[in-house]
């Protein structure tokens, strides 16, 4: 393996998409639903990807095995009052952890966990929601 990771650019948007559609249809299909077909998500992903990345709402940490991507963390950064526990107001909410199945138990979500969770501190939140 030649594992390495990186933080997501617009080179990486369409295996990006494609990988979290993959997730998308793995989480229904384990929890018994079936994957609606007439949705299609590569539009509203590339523009929410597009848009949150240009406007610094939305990073995302990639892990590679060569050139194929098998691992992703997504953090989005929101706002609300700021509270005592929270003073900045900032929020991320994690989302998008995903491992290809090939590679689970190896410590890569906890490692893409860990850098997204500093890109949070850099940005200046206060909290972390966990959606993933």
């Amino acid at each position: 393996m030649d594992i390495g990771y990186k933080k997501l650019s617009e080179n990486e948007l369409n295996m990006i998409i494609k990988m979290r559609i993959d997730q998308l249809v793995e989480e229904y299909t384990s929890e018994g639903r079936t994957v609606p077909e007439d949705v299609d998500l590569e539009p509203a992903l590339m523009d929410f990807y597009k848009r949150n990345m240009a406007a610094g709402t939305y990073v995302s940490g990639l892990v590679f095995d060569g050139d194929k991507i098998i691992g992703t963390s997504g953090m989005s950064f929101a706002g609300k009052p700021p509270y005592f526990t929270c003073p900045s107001g900032k929020l991320g909410i994690l989302s998008s952890m995903y491992t290809d199945p090939d590679y689970r138990r190896l410590g890569i979500a906890t490692e893409l966990l860990d850098k997204v969770v500093k890109e949070a501190k850099v940005y200046g939140c206060g909290t972390i929601y966990i959606t993933a």
